[in-house]
């Protein structure tokens, strides 16, 4: 491996036009794909196989209109004035009637057809009507009632008891995920019209928000701290920006690639944030550990800048490669929990990280041979020259020592600090956060706040039922609906159950619960109405499937907890075969595992106690705790220990390469830590800043993932690595790079250190030299 590196970098450093020329065509190629078909993106993650998924699927075939995806308004009036006044009424009119008129949303007329042409009859449709009434006769009126114009209710319509507020719910003709943002837009754009001259406040669903992707400020900043590390690692503003460069078009091939077949894919609009998260760390870091190799070899032992450049992609490349292996190893461990949303984000981010490699391998090189022997300037060779003793590493050295005196003493401290800071993820929840969390100046959070004020916080949350006969000889009648509605408006937690439409063999209901989408007893209420050993399953003989969107995140949520332990064990258990083969020890991928283990359960805990219980709220830009995405601690806990396992691969590969030329016991340690532990910090560094510029952004989902992959950094790079990683190779000495005779004949010598390419270059010195001689 490391041979063949060091000519690709000799080739690449002596040739640059032909490297630098062929990725700017793959640039080109990626940018007239992305011209041709578009960019595509949703915001739905659908979870095939889950109870709620499975009734969509069946509403879809046979009363599709029941289906669809559901949007919802609130109009609020000034305070303590009214909605019901002729002038407003006319424009909530006018506003709702646009709404209903557009295409892909469903109009109640029609969907009263399209129930009659799938079986209901007229007759059907009154006696349920009547069971309706009869229910709602004999229970507490609501707060709230229909909005009544001219004595005639307004379809989806209902204003609360003090005429403040009042609630347009709608449904549109198809599935939430494919339903484009023109669509949205032409909602909003109708509604809005409301506002002209009434005082009324217009208040979007959340599901009528807007997908964003776009890069704001807080992410460039980032980049900014990335940029002033890196010109104090390296010293120089060219050293400094080429890894900017390659990582830079690294991520727009990875992104923009997948941007480009976004119109064969369904693309979740979190995709492409994630693969730029991770895509621009570790190309930075890549190029990094690279460029400051080359320059060491440069200015430590006088090679010149082709030789030094050849060199570092052989010994520092094949950690960057195997490093980079292991990122995408734990990212495409997400394929088998067979999620496609999942699938999607892991691929993309994989590619980009992939790309990044090669761009790193063979780009890099390309440049630094257009830079020459400037990628150090004659300062810094001069004071090479005449301090060439000089403690380059004297903080470093210090610390190491430090750590290995008091080995027993610094992990048992680590152990006990990570472990308090995980104790918050024992109260964990899991969820879709939603406009319930959201910043109390979004008009979701508001929206939300104003249906919880007029009617109650289930209604943010409405569920869809489907009740269908065991017996297939059985038919839905009137009589099985009334029955139906009757028992499940007497369910605890339920607060309006309203029949939506019925055929010969499903009857459809809406149910609004009394708590919110993301209550555990609403999670509850929905495991008991599944339950085939329900009350009212077992009196009427029916399935009850539930749907709508909150059921939908309570699936995801169950789901992806279950499938969480798997996914935990297949990347580690691919990740220790990796580690096993690039160290050549049995002691050191273990040793890896378990820090890791360490660093992911306090990093949860800490976002626990951050995003959940609202710890220091303000200070990451957001007003109210609630659960955390579902989907996140797989997808973190792939990067993270990807991420993890590069900073355990340059440093404990440094040590050994260390332990290869002749360093034994601690000394190796101390040796290999001083070598790179400098350019470690740094890459820890900038992935921090480039994580955390997330945080700032205006996307819940995405500032989760941020803050809970720089805290993960922070902890892994600066406890783990930097602390509890001396510390236990200190103990176990020479001991951590035994392998038993047998298991090392069976295992291929990858040469990751460059053992092997050192031996062959200082072989042919001597021929040469020799050669000259003669």
């Amino acid at each position: 491996m490391s041979t063949l590196l060091y000519r690709v970098g000799k080739t690449a450093f002596s040739k640059p036009a032909y490297f630098i020329i062929g990725w700017v065509l793959i640039l080109g190629i990626v940018i007239s794909m992305i011209g041709i078909n578009g960019i595509h993106i949703s915001s739905e993650m659908k979870i095939e196989g889950t109870e709620s998924q499975k009734v969509l699927d069946q509403l879809a075939k046979e009363l599709p209109a029941a289906s669809g995806g559901q949007g919802s308004v609130v109009f609020k009036a000034p305070d303590n004035e009214r909605l019901d006044t002729p002038e407003r009424l006319a424009a909530m009119m006018k506003g709702v009637n646009e709404v209903y008129a557009l295409d892909k949303v469903l109009n109640p007329a029609d969907y009263a057809a399209e129930a009659s042409n799938s079986g209901a009859s007229a007759e059907m449709a009154q006696n349920a009507q009547s069971a309706g009434a009869a229910q709602s006769a004999t229970t507490t009126p609501p707060p709230y009632g229909p909005l009544m114009v001219d004595g005639v209710p307004v379809p989806g319509m209902l204003i609360s008891s003090d005429g403040s507020i009042a609630l347009f719910q709608f449904q549109f003709t198809i599935e939430q995920s494919a339903i484009t943002q023109d669509v949205f837009d032409s909602v909003i754009q109708s509604v809005m019209t409301v506002e002209k001259g009434t005082n009324i406040t217009v208040l979007p669903g959340e599901t009528l928000k807007a997908v964003s992707i776009g890069v704001g400020s807080a992410e460039i900043v980032g980049l900014v701290i990335a940029v002033i590390v890196l010109l104090i690692t390296l010293g120089s503003v060219v050293a400094a920006g080429l890894p900017l460069i390659t990582a830079l078009l690294g991520v727009a091939i990875g992104v923009g690639g997948a941007f480009s077949i976004s119109k064969f894919i369904e693309m979740p609009s979190v995709t492409s944030v994630l693969a730029l998260m991770v895509g621009l760390a570790v190309g930075i870091d890549y190029a990094l550990f690279i460029v400051n190799r080359q320059r060491r070899m440069i200015i430590d032992q006088g090679l010149s800048a082709k030789e030094a450049t050849a060199r570092a992609i052989g010994t520092s490349g094949s950690a960057v490669f195997f490093a980079g292996l292991t990122v995408i190893i734990a990212l495409c461990g997400m394929l088998v929990i067979g999620l496609t949303f999942l699938s999607t984000m892991a691929l993309v981010a994989a590619a980009t990280v992939l790309i990044n490699v090669f761009v790193a391998l063979t780009l890099l090189p390309a440049l630094l041979g257009l830079v020459g022997e400037r990628i150090c300037s004659a300062k810094a060779r001069e004071k090479s020259t005449k301090h060439p003793k000089a403690a380059s590493h004297g903080v470093a050295d210090r610390w190491v020592k430090f750590i290995i005196k008091n080995r027993w003493a610094t992990i048992i401290a680590i152990i006990i600090i990570l472990g308090f800071a995980a104790i918050p993820i024992s109260k964990m929840e899991m969820g879709i956060p939603g406009a319930s969390s959201a910043n109390l100046d979004t008009d979701a959070r508001q929206s939300y706040d104003a249906i919880s004020e007029g009617f109650g916080e289930g209604f943010n949350g409405p569920l869809i039922l489907v009740a269908e006969p065991n017996q297939s000889s059985a038919k839905v009648t009137p009589e099985l609906l009334g029955g139906l509605m009757m028992e499940l408006q007497g369910q605890n937690n339920v607060a309006q159950v309203t029949p939506l439409g019925m055929t010969e063999d499903l009857a459809i209901f809406s149910l609004i619960p009394k708590t919110g989408p993301n209550d555990t007893l609403t999670k509850t209420m929905v495991s008991d109405l599944r339950s085939t050993d329900s009350s009212i399953a077992q009196t009427y003989d029916v399935k009850l499937g539930v749907t709508g969107l909150t059921a939908v995140n309570i699936d995801m949520s169950a789901k992806l907890a279950q499938v969480f332990p798997i996914y935990v064990g297949i990347i580690i258990l691919l990740s220790l075969i990796i580690l096993l083969l690039v160290f050549r020890s049995i002691i050191v991928p273990i040793k890896a595992t378990i820090g890791f283990l360490l660093s992911i359960l306090a990093t949860f805990g800490i976002t626990t106690a951050v995003f959940q219980w609202g710890w220091l709220h303000s200070l990451f830009g957001f007003d109210t705790g609630g659960p955390l995405l579902s989907f996140m601690p797989i997808i973190v806990t792939g990067i993270l220990y990807g991420l993890a396992m590069d900073y355990q691969v340059f440093l404990v590969s440094s040590m050994r390469e260390s332990y290869v030329h002749g360093h034994r016991g601690t000394e190796s340690v101390v040796h290999g830590y001083n070598q790179v532990s400098r350019v470690v910090v740094a890459a820890a560094v900038i992935m921090v800043s480039v994580f955390a510029g997330f945080i700032f952004t205006d996307d819940v989902m995405i500032k989760q993932i941020g803050f809970t992959l720089a805290v993960g950094i922070l902890i892994d790079a600066f406890i783990i690595r930097m602390g509890l990683v001396p510390a236990i190779m200190a103990i176990f000495g020479d001991k951590a790079w035994a392998l038993p005779k047998w298991l090392d004949r069976i295992l291929p010598n990858l040469d990751v250190e460059g053992e092997k390419l050192i031996a062959s270059l200082h072989a042919e010195e001597q021929a040469n030299t020799k050669s000259g001689l003669k």
